[in-house]
């Protein structure tokens, strides 16, 4: 069990949790994630790494509610627990000197880049962050998105909070003005993703996307995060999730990321009915876990002294 440190309401249907995990505090680099699952028999879902701190032994992650496995999460509050959650797992994001860095993030993608804008603040880089948000309610962490990067740019949809419009017009006004980029990093949404290789792309800009394809087991295995790149089939969670954005082909990963879309719409309509009895029921299953640990524990550290005394005898 992975006890919720601290929760917290992020943005509109995004909330930020703090979870106890030394072992992946310790190991976590930019850009890996972690997949978990909430519940037994419950979907194992791929989430990015905000931060970690090895001192304090947590991780942070962001989750944004979308199907039943989310809204689900995001009913928990501090003092709750996750089942299972294992990681880090993916590759690192490339940290090296560049000269000037461009992040262009989307939704909960801001969440995601943050490590690796810091990352490369650190290697030298002149960092500029385009974080674009449907409305105000949804532009999240703008202090810390100022403080890794050195020039900062929000943008929403419908024009609630600073400059109107979608992250790739940010994007081209500073190429336009004849600033010169020497690497991209593109996270969120997929369309916004394909948006913003196509600008790079003619240009030559070396420029990564971090892909949000289905997963299940985390270690290529199974097959479900297969993504296309060019002719070649790579799996996102040993792979990835970053990607040159020049050869990912994101009209297959749109349509394989669409696949369940109907079973998820019925799952979510399942749990909304019923949300107030799953959240019951998940709490009274991690209360019966930890009883049932706790007693092994007391068995074993009994069994251990027993064994102690018996050596001592002889």
């Amino acid at each position: 069990m992975f006890r919720i440190v601290e929760a917290r309401t992020a943005g509109l249907n995004i909330r930020q949790y703090t979870i106890a995990a030394p072992r992946i505090a310790r190991k976590q680099r930019p850009g890996q994630f972690v997949i978990l699952r909430v519940k037994e028999n419950g979907e194992r879902i791929p989430l990015t790494i905000k931060s970690a701190d090895p001192a304090a032994g947590t991780i942070t992650i962001v989750v944004q509610t979308v199907g039943k496995t989310t809204s689900l999460l995001n009913c928990l509050e501090t003092g709750d627990a996750i089942l299972d959650v294992v990681g880090p797992l993916g590759r690192p994001s490339e940290i090296k000197k560049y000269g000037t860095a461009a992040i262009v993030a989307g939704s909960v993608g801001t969440a995601m880049a943050l490590p690796t804008a810091r990352a490369l603040m650190d290697a030298d880089n002149h960092v500029i962050f385009i974080e674009g948000a449907r409305s105000r309610e949804m532009v999240i962490f703008e202090d810390e998105v100022r403080a890794a990067s050195h020039e900062a740019y929000i943008l929403t949809d419908d024009g609630s909070y600073g400059e109107h419009g979608l992250v790739t017009k940010k994007l081209e006004e500073i190429l336009t003005a004849g600033r010169k980029l020497d690497f991209v990093l593109a996270v969120g949404p997929v369309p916004m993703m394909r948006a913003v290789a196509r600008v790079t792309a003619p240009l030559g800009i070396k420029t990564m996307v971090s892909l949000n394809s289905i997963m299940v087991d985390g270690t290529g295995m199974c097959g479900g995060c297969r993504v296309l790149l060019g002719n070649q089939s790579k799996f996102a969670c040993v792979d990835g999730p970053e990607f040159d954005a020049s050869l990912v082909n994101f009209d297959v990963l749109m349509q394989r990321n669409a696949m369940y879309r109907g079973q998820e719409c019925q799952s979510l309509k399942a749990f909304d009915q019923h949300r107030a009895e799953e959240l019951a029921q998940h709490r009274a299953a991690v209360a019966t876990k930890e009883k049932e640990t706790a007693q092994l524990r007391a068995k074993l550290e009994k069994q251990g002294l027993e064994a102690q005394g018996e050596t001592h005898h002889v």
